[in-house]
């Protein structure tokens, strides 16, 4: 009988999961991680890890296998908070969730689960794996989840071969309705429960307060950018070949004060990220401001009316070859070589289309239609039909 140790988080993703490998004969035991021990940067009673875990013992107890919890609080931080704020100081906007997985889920928790003699880790992800056999070697696929609201294969995209052949995602086939029903059918106490929202394991993180443990607020201007103004246009005719212009179209946009209008104040350009509408505080407009650019050497958030607004569209991004990753080596483009692909560059955006174009310092992708809110710091992964074969952090 195979040995398969479940994340078991607390919510109704992990614990169908688990009854659902139970049911299939596996020898399964759960886990719960802890990953925080600060609760003065959570909102308390929107996913407090100690109920988690006790919802995660009940449920362990009703399914009649073993548990056990495991604190990794300090291998959390080290891995993930570090790279928050070093990442926000720098001006760029991190995505833990991904790191979490890399770094905690499918490589600590792993090697945990592998050192207690499980053949497998098992999660509540929405998505699937599976193996194909090519020139005489077999590749790992990782898959989107069957519910396309739901499939969270993004979250995955920094994961490898060997994490991916360990690792088994017993609801990939389910739709969220379908994974709620059978843990109702089996009088499981988290049916019903709310999805956790915010960071990986730590739950809603009030994200200023959360930042303020080690950036200092400080004020700097507001400054607003109008629609019309030249230096949004981006003019590709003076390009002299595909990189350049790839280059050109990637780049961000560089402001300078005196380009727009003084609106306001802020607290911390670090705060803020490209896209974002809420926590200016700024009124008297007639349509919302949005995030266009950050500036954080000189302290100037610049922003700029209405979600429509050029400033907030782009056409490519680049990726440094050195964060690069390809799910298969199969796969991976030689420089000077293309791939059509679909991506996305945040959890639940529409896959977009586009074409990957690989040079030796990186890998630039050009979409079909402009992107808003293209964030350095996020990852954008890029699938084939319904499998992803790499990812990258923006630049």
């Amino acid at each position: 009988m195979k040995k398969v140790i479940v994340g078991l988080s607390g919510g109704v993703d992990s614990s169908v999961s688990a009854l659902l490998l139970k049911k299939q004969g596996y020898d399964v035991v759960g886990l719960f991680m802890k990953n925080w021990h600060d609760e003065s940067v959570t909102i308390s009673d929107e996913c407090p890890w100690l109920d988690d875990s006790n919802d995660a013992m009940l449920i362990a107890e009703k399914l009649g296998i073993p548990f056990q919890t495991i604190d990794l609080s300090d291998q959390y931080h080290s891995r993930i908070i570090d790279y928050m704020f070093k990442e926000y100081e720098n001006g760029r906007t991190p995505n833990p969730d991904v790191l979490c997985n890399r770094e905690i889920k499918f490589d600590i928790f792993l090697d945990i689960a592998l050192n207690l003699g499980a053949d497998y880790i098992a999660t509540g992800h929405y998505c699937r794996v599976d193996r194909v056999n090519k020139d005489n070697n077999e590749f790992y696929r990782l898959l989107a989840g069957v519910d396309n609201e739901k499939d969270q294969s993004y979250f995955l995209c920094q994961l490898n071969q060997k994490q991916l052949s360990k690792s088994i995602f017993p609801i990939g086939d389910l739709t969220k309705k379908q994974v709620r029903d059978l843990a109702k059918k089996n009088n499981l106490i988290t049916a019903d429960k709310k999805d956790s929202q915010g960071l990986c394991f730590i739950g809603k993180v009030k994200l200023p307060d959360f930042l303020k443990q080690r950036l200092v607020s400080k004020k700097g201007l507001v400054i607003k950018i109008n629609s019309d103004f030249n230096g949004l246009v981006r003019d590709i005719s003076f390009t002299k070949s595909k990189q350049e212009e790839l280059n050109l179209l990637s780049s961000s946009h560089s402001f300078l004060p005196e380009n727009g209008d003084v609106i306001g104040e802020h607290n911390g350009a670090y705060y803020y990220t490209i896209g974002q509408r809420k926590g200016l505080n700024i009124g008297g407009f007639k349509e919302p401001l949005f995030v266009i650019e950050t500036d954080v050497i000189n302290n100037i958030v610049y922003v700029g009316m209405g979600e429509k607004h050029p400033a907030l569209f782009k056409m490519a991004l680049f990726v440094n070859s050195k964060d690069i990753h390809w799910v298969r080596d199969d796969l991976k483009i030689k420089n000077n070589q293309s791939l059509e692909v679909s991506f996305r560059v945040r959890y639940r955006q529409p896959l977009q289309s586009g074409t990957i174009y690989k040079y030796d310092e990186g890998l630039y992708l050009l979409f079909k239609k402009p992107v808003s809110s293209v964030t350095s710091g996020q990852f954008v992964s890029w699938y084939i039909d319904e499998e992803l074969i790499g990812s990258g952090v923006i630049n």
